[in-house]
């Protein structure tokens, strides 16, 4: 699992606090005008880069004004979860830890990002979309596990049973996502997004088992 107090290097730092600028200029600026009265080249000037660097950290406004989405992790990590031994859910706990990115642990970006979709519920539209395309990503991953527990070979083609099958299962890990993010944002809590996840997916792997027919 991923150490949140793990050190990064000058460079990833520039990069983090790049993006991170480029999207507190963005949520500043809807908020002092709205999202029509902004233009990329607003959002460069007030973040203090150029659009070009605009444009390789985010493909448009909305982009950036929907922020950042997880990600499935670097492969090492993927087909550690897919040979993973532990049960399903654990695993797939730890793997997701490793999928919140720094930026999605910036409480004041989070913060404010909130305030500014209570206004503005389009917003919620645009996150909703990247958090779609990340969840069929999961189901594809979840779905080469099912395979290898089954001795089958994890690259064959999915069948339509474990489609299926890996579907719900990232509907409920999503869903123990979506607590732990709930619970970290409202500030109380000292613990890292990534270790609140993995938590959360532990307790959702132990509730359905206590619940499984005996």
């Amino acid at each position: 699992m991923t150490d949140d107090d793990a050190p990064i290097g000058l460079r990833e730092r520039k990069r983090i606090a790049t993006r991170r600028a480029i999207q507190l200029a963005t949520i500043q600026l809807v908020r002092e005008r709205g999202i029509d009265g902004v233009t990329v080249e607003d959002i460069a000037g007030r973040a203090d880069v150029s659009p070009r660097t605009f444009f390789n950290y985010f493909p448009s406004k909305d982009s950036a004004l929907a922020g950042d989405t997880p990600h499935l992790p670097e492969a090492e990590i993927l087909e550690r979860f897919v040979h993973g031994r532990q049960p399903l859910l654990l695993d797939l706990g730890d793997m997701l830890a490793d999928a919140v990115q720094q930026n999605l642990q910036d409480l004041e970006l989070v913060q404010q990002r909130r305030e500014l979709v209570k206004a503005n519920p389009q917003i919620m539209a645009l996150r909703m979309a990247g958090m779609r395309s990340f969840e069929d990503e999961l189901v594809h991953v979840v779905a080469r596990r099912l395979r290898a527990e089954r001795a089958r070979p994890v690259d064959a083609a999915e069948t339509d049973r474990e489609r299926e099958e890996a579907r719900l299962v990232t509907f409920v890990a999503v869903g123990a996502m979506r607590a732990a993010w709930v619970t970290w944002a409202d500030g109380s809590h000292p613990e890292g997004l990534g270790v609140l996840i993995h938590d959360a997916l532990a307790d959702a792997a132990a509730l359905l088992g206590a619940a499984s027919p005996r």
